[in-house]
């Protein structure tokens, strides 16, 4: 199958086409021919592509840990999928992902396509949308009425903060480039602070929750605008070195999760929520995505189209 592979090394990695043998599921696994993968620029530096969970050294990594397309193959022990549905879904950051033709996933981590959404589309969705809702509801424990800041709401998790959070009840406040200002009003936020032009921390008030997608100064300030039981959720990935464990118990990873996609989808599908594809382009351009150098709205993720059904 023909694949992005990544070589070199974690501080100058080298995107390369190859080709490499079709995987094969295992027990409770799922094959999936791709249609289409999201790209995750950052993912070339993580431990996860360079390295195996046992700290031994991955070679020729595929990237691209979400993904939408079509069940090629059950192995064992899988139920309640066939041959020919059409899932998208995330699979394990120390596994081969789905820049490829072909990318194996747990049935946990893998949910009916939104009916609604081409496969470019979905698969601009689960990693961003799945870090939104653990953020908000896990882990922010966020509830109907209460003041949310959101930093980075025009940004790929940003978005889909801003629109949960509304259609759950809170009163969302919402940080921007003033470029972004109107998109992120018309996403559902109640209020939008240029962050370029206002101090955040002296228009947004006091806040039950803050989430955090951006991380250095912009974090370190939240801390003064938790109001009484305030709570602090960063998904910035720099903070789990950090030397602050305030921060550092405040940062997570998202989790692969079917039945929260599965909501997701349902959300997708009656309108209520929306998702943004910055730019789409083949599998013979992934490399120049992952270097940033495509073009698109600025808003949204990167999709890199690689089987039949990929259009946006």
């Amino acid at each position: 199958m023909q694949c992005l592979v990544i070589s070199g090394a974690q501080n100058a990695p080298t995107p390369v086409l190859m080709n490499l043998p079709k995987p094969f599921p295992g027990s409770g696994e799922v094959l999936i021919r791709v249609a289409s993968a999201g790209v995750m620029p950052t993912e070339l530096g993580w431990i996860s592509t360079w390295f195996q969970k046992s700290g031994e050294v991955r070679v020729n990594t595929i990237p691209a840990h979400e993904f939408s397309g079509t069940v090629e193959a059950l192995g064992s022990d899988v139920t309640g999928v066939k041959v020919g549905d059409e899932v998208f879904g995330m699979n394990d950051w120390y596994k081969d992902g789905a820049m490829a033709q072909y990318c194996i996933a747990p049935l946990g981590d893998v949910a009916p396509k939104p009916r609604t959404l081409t496969h470019s589309e979905a698969a601009s969705v689960p990693i961003s949308s799945l870090t939104a809702w653990q953020a908000l509801f896990d882990h922010g424990r966020l509830q109907p009425g209460e003041r949310v800041l959101i930093h980075g709401a025009s940004g790929g998790v940003g978005n889909f903060a801003v629109q949960l959070a509304k259609q759950h009840g809170a009163y969302v406040i919402a940080t921007a480039s003033a470029a972004n200002l109107d998109f992120v009003t018309q996403l559902g936020a109640d209020q939008v602070i240029d962050y370029h032009a206002q101090t955040f921390e002296e228009v947004a008030g006091l806040v039950d929750l803050v989430l955090d997608t951006v991380g250095g100064d912009t974090l370190q300030r939240s801390w003064q605008v938790l109001g009484p039981g305030g709570r602090l959720v960063t998904v910035v990935s720099s903070v789990a070195s950090s030397s602050d464990e305030r921060a550092k118990r405040a940062f997570f990873i998202v989790e692969p999760r079917r039945d929260q996609l599965g909501r997701i989808a349902s959300l997708l599908d009656t309108g209520r929520l929306k998702t943004f594809v910055n730019t789409a382009v083949p599998l013979s351009e992934a490399a120049s995505a992952y270097a940033r150098r495509v073009k698109g709205t600025g808003r949204g993720k990167t999709v890199v189209c690689i089987g039949k059904g990929a259009d946006v």
